[in-house]
């Protein structure tokens, strides 16, 4: 399976060890981290499924961003589509936010998808309903909100579904 998917200037790739150093010097502001967590928080939590896939978002080779997708019991509280993959921990290092590489990086979801998993056809995620900058972001890049709530432990989580097409991609 591919690993990598990218345009001109943004691609995602799995991550490996060898981003560790770059992602360790992540910063988040307080007011983004009580919607989210640091990416090595995410990928050293031992509740976290071995079957998780760890993406970054790359600008130039750099990490920028950083999101999980996981499987399992948990994305079932999200969606009865047993082909879905649950999007978490999504953040962008505060000295690239506001530059467009969230919406990019999440505009080459799909073909991401596509290129690294066999049956995957929907992509869920929860976002709180406080953080409406991101709930804006995600409809701009083709979730859909059909209102469905979901209590978080940080309130209302608004789920979202992004379908993923498997037609006419290569």
């Amino acid at each position: 399976m591919e690993s990598k998917t990218k345009n001109n200037l943004v691609q995602l790739v799995k991550y490996t060890d060898h981003y560790e150093l770059f992602i360790s010097n992540f910063y988040l502001p307080p007011e983004k981290l009580q919607f989210t967590c640091y990416p090595l928080e995410k990928i050293n939590n031992p509740t976290t499924s071995q079957d998780t896939i760890h993406v970054l978002i790359l600008v130039k080779d750099i990490p920028v961003g950083f999101f999980a997708l996981e499987s399992g019991e948990k994305v079932l509280k999200y969606t009865k589509n047993l082909n879905a993959r649950l999007l978490t921990a999504f953040s962008i290092n505060n000295d690239f936010q506001g530059k467009g590489f969230a919406k990019q990086g999440l505009l080459l979801l799909p073909r991401f998808v596509n290129n690294n998993f066999q049956n995957v056809n929907e992509v869920v995620l929860g976002v709180n309903k406080r953080n409406t900058a991101a709930i804006n972001l995600y409809k701009k890049t083709g979730f859909v909100d059909h209102n469905e709530i979901f209590l978080g432990p940080n309130g209302e989580q608004h789920i979202m579904h992004l379908y993923i097409s498997r037609e006419g991609l290569v």
